[in-house]
């Protein structure tokens, strides 16, 4: 009897999770790739980077921007130094007379959102119809602005998500997060593709700077040091339905490192998780209690395993459909990155993915986190 309830909740959750993820391929699937037309670029855009502490990789990402084909009198690019102890403002300001604009977050008291703050700031200081930000280790390619800018200009968009991926692995576990990245970021873009936009990446998103405003930024959850770019999303997403797009793009691509070890890797999925249980879309949550229980149901039926085989058994057979259905998922996105040898890693992904998300879903919603050298929550 035992077995049998077993059979029926595992059997359950996994007809759900097999659904959710086909339902992702539709919605990544009828987003059409994004193909350029060569219009004239006539968009101001206030580029914006929050920074801290990353005088190793900020000269990189400011030569990219500063490279792009795009009119050097149609943007500008404003970076927060975010108290940095190292040379970043230093170097920043090495870019002066190229017209890179720095400012540099003096509070005394302590916030638990630095990152929000400094977005804002350099809003209130920019002059562009359209804010993109990325952050201060991402390298792009030259058409990168032009082409989100012209995505922009072909609907009516109040925000524009765009593509991120890892880059230059050195090794199997870094090839492993780039897998597993580019699984949240084609979540991110099939939830936009079945017009219920649930998540985005801070590294690579645009939205009008009026909108902004009119939200009144991030007032209302700000009390995450999270959250800039999902929270927000959320925001939009509510005030102005229809409204947000996914730049389906190659050119659009943002790339950034994987984490080298683990306790940094733990460190940013906390950070990711924390804001999970703040979306005011309860369908969102629930979806993400639904998807922690089914990964839940692997430990529990391998723990019973040990004293009937048969739960063994039954958690064999929902590895399988779960490893069968992510494929059709991840195979349709490394195709588009280019990146399909990481699909060796699935059979090891998918087992590893059950550990990671049940604890990562403790530990994100369960205290405080390291980020940028600060305690957080």
């Amino acid at each position: 009897m035992v077995i049998l309830a077993a059979s029926i909740l595992t059997g359950c959750l996994t007809l759900f999770y097999v659904f959710i993820i086909l339902y992702l391929y539709r919605g990544w699937d009828r987003i059409p790739l994004f193909k350029k037309q060569g219009v004239d670029p006539k968009t101001f855009v206030s580029i914006i980077i929050a920074a801290r502490n990353e005088e190793g990789k900020i000269e990189k990402t400011i030569g990219d921007i500063l490279a792009q084909n795009y009119p050097r009198e149609l943007f500008e690019l404003i970076i927060v130094d975010d108290h940095s102890t190292d040379r970043t403002s230093e170097i920043i300001t090495s870019f002066a007379s190229s017209g890179v604009k720095l400012i540099k977050l003096n509070e005394a008291e302590f916030l638990n959102s630095y990152k929000k703050k400094a977005i804002s700031e350099a809003i209130n200081f920019s002059t562009g119809e359209l804010i993109i930000t990325t952050d201060a280790d991402c390298r792009m390619n030259t058409t990168w602005l032009r082409t989100i800018v012209e995505f922009y200009h072909t609907g009516n968009y109040n925000m524009i998500s765009s593509p991120v991926t890892y880059f230059e692995e050195k090794n199997a576990f870094e090839e492993i997060q780039t897998l597993e990245f580019l699984f949240l970021i084609g979540l991110g873009a099939a939830g936009i593709g079945n017009r219920i936009p649930a998540t985005c990446n801070g590294a690579n998103l645009a939205y009008r700077r009026d909108v902004f405003i009119k939200l009144n930024g991030f007032q209302g959850i700000d009390q995450l040091a999270s959250g800039d770019d999902e929270l927000f999303l959320h925001k939009v997403s509510s005030a102005f339905p229809g409204t947000i797009g996914f730049c389906k793009s190659p050119d659009a691509i943002v790339y950034t490192h994987a984490k080298s070890n683990l306790a940094q890797f733990i460190q940013q999925r906390k950070r990711w998780a924390s804001k999970s249980t703040k979306y005011k879309n309860k369908s969102v949550i629930f979806l993400g209690v639904a998807v922690w229980l089914f990964n839940l149901s692997f430990i529990v039926n391998f723990g019973l395993g040990f004293m009937h085989t048969g739960f063994w058994n039954i958690g064999f057979i929902a590895l399988l459909l779960k490893m069968f259905v992510e494929i059709i998922f991840l195979f349709s996105l490394c195709t588009f990155l280019g990146r399909r040898r990481l699909l060796w890693y699935v059979p090891l992904s998918t087992v590893l993915h059950i550990i990671y998300i049940v604890f990562i879903g403790i530990a994100g919603n369960s205290g405080k986190y390291n980020w940028k050298g600060r305690m957080v929550r």
